[in-house]
């Protein structure tokens, strides 16, 4: 994989230049997504000639002309934006969305378009899993997270919804960082849930997300700097935790003792009986809010959605005002009761996914340990590092208090170098 930082770190010391790094982008790519199949829409050519005219300015910046990736739920104004639907074949927007403004405005090149499941829900899409090409990467970010685990790419943008971030981060063995929500912007990517959708950040360590997304929104929130001071953590198990594979559960418990021996704190978490509630007010609220998201298309184009999302459209339209409106009173409440139960606590820990990738390409997996933590809105982190008895990639999971977000991914970074010992 690249890291972000090591190439950052070179061409602000003059040994690389950023067309440098789009040539090993561009080795990487002619040499595995052929059979990986991560990008949607790819322009190298336009990107090299960017940053050989640029380069000074380039190397100033604050992403110092790193290549990155776009997941295809962005608009962007110089590539196709399909959302990986047909309904919008060849669609070419006038304006980039704000957050790929941002990456441009932070000396950042857009190599290309990767690939989303349709509308960033569950239809899969075309990417393998550069681990194993017959299971899947996760999605609905797929294409970044595989991406950047085949070194094809040092950044990605995705997006979550219910777990399309830390779950094909965790598949495909990288960092992947859930920011605290509509911490990065969300204007010009196509929504699906206003109340769960939030951009998010793949790279292949905790360090390097830490540092693309202070790059891109020009926040505190790199944790390169120094070392991480022990943390306080909550082992989580939540009341689906019998749902995790037995390779899973070991990883979060095996996260825990290492961090413990590195110095955290570490203590368990019983959560109380509202996050269950919690727990199946998301589907509510994701799918409520869904079936108006994509009101034009389900209105006007049925027929080319795809049978997964289409039957969860259909689905959603019974879901009445007043349920959804309870949804939110629920979710309200569960937000209170978290602040108060992490009082005493830095980050908690939990699973990232069940397991390991899913063998076979049809389907992106479940999202059933992301989806109460999009719905609370904290910061999360998956910290890669360990492996299934397959030899998969296992992702573990650091959750922060909203809005503390550097020091999520402090935590997150010492879980990582307490792993790795």
């Amino acid at each position: 994989m690249l890291s972000a930082l090591d190439l950052a770190r070179r061409i602000e010391a003059g040994t690389m230049t950023p067309a440098g790094v789009i040539d090993r982008c561009a080795a990487a790519i002619e040499a595995r997504d052929g059979e990986i199949g991560a990008f949607a829409a790819l322009d190298l050519g336009r990107a090299r000639r960017d940053a050989q005219q640029n380069t000074k300015a380039l190397v100033s910046a604050p992403l110092h002309g790193l290549p990155v990736g776009i997941k295809d739920i962005f608009e962007t104004v110089d590539f196709p934006t399909e959302f990986g639907s047909p309904i919008y074949a060849g669609n070419r927007p006038h304006t980039d969305a704000v957050l790929v403004s941002l990456v441009r405005r932070a000396g950042g090149l857009v190599l290309g378009k990767t690939v989303t499941t349709e509308f960033a829900s569950l239809q899969p899409a075309k990417t393998r899993n550069p681990h194993n090409l017959g299971h899947t990467p996760g999605g609905s970010s797929s294409g970044s997270a595989a991406a950047v685990a085949a070194g094809m790419l040092p950044i990605a943008l995705g997006s979550q919804t219910g777990g399309s971030v830390i779950r094909p981060a965790a598949y495909c063995g990288v960092a992947g960082f859930k920011p605290s929500y509509k911490l990065l912007p969300t204007l010009g990517m196509k929504g699906f849930s206003w109340y769960l959708d939030t951009a998010g950040v793949f790279a292949a360590g905790v360090a390097d997300a830490a540092f693309a997304a202070a790059a891109i929104s020009g926040r505190d929130l790199r944790v390169d700097q120094g070392e991480p001071t022990p943390p306080r953590i909550a082992l989580t198990r939540t009341h689906i935790w019998s749902q995790a594979s037995d390779a899973m559960k070991a990883a979060v418990e095996t996260a825990a003792q290492k961090a413990a021996v590195a110095g955290a704190r570490v203590s368990e978490l019983m959560l109380p009986a509202i996050f269950e509630d919690a727990f199946d007010a998301h589907g509510i609220i994701q799918d409520f809010e869904a079936y108006r998201a994509l009101a034009f298309e389900y209105d006007h184009a049925r027929d080319k959605i795809g049978p997964i999302l289409r039957d969860q459209l259909d689905k959603a339209a019974a879901i009445t005002v007043e349920a959804y409106d309870a949804a939110r009173r629920t979710t309200k409440r569960a937000r209170q009761k978290l602040a108060e139960v992490t009082n005493d606590v830095d980050v908690l820990l939990t699973p990232s996914a069940p397991g390991a990738a899913p063998k076979g390409l049809g389907s992106t997996g479940a999202s059933i340990f992301n989806r109460l933590w999009t719905l609370m809105g904290p910061p999360c982190v998956n910290v890669p590092g360990q492996r299934d008895e397959m030899n998969l990639p296992l992702g573990v999971q650091i959750v922060g208090h909203f809005g503390d977000d550097r020091a999520a991914l402090a935590a997150a970074l010492f879980v990582e170098r307490a792993i790795a010992n």
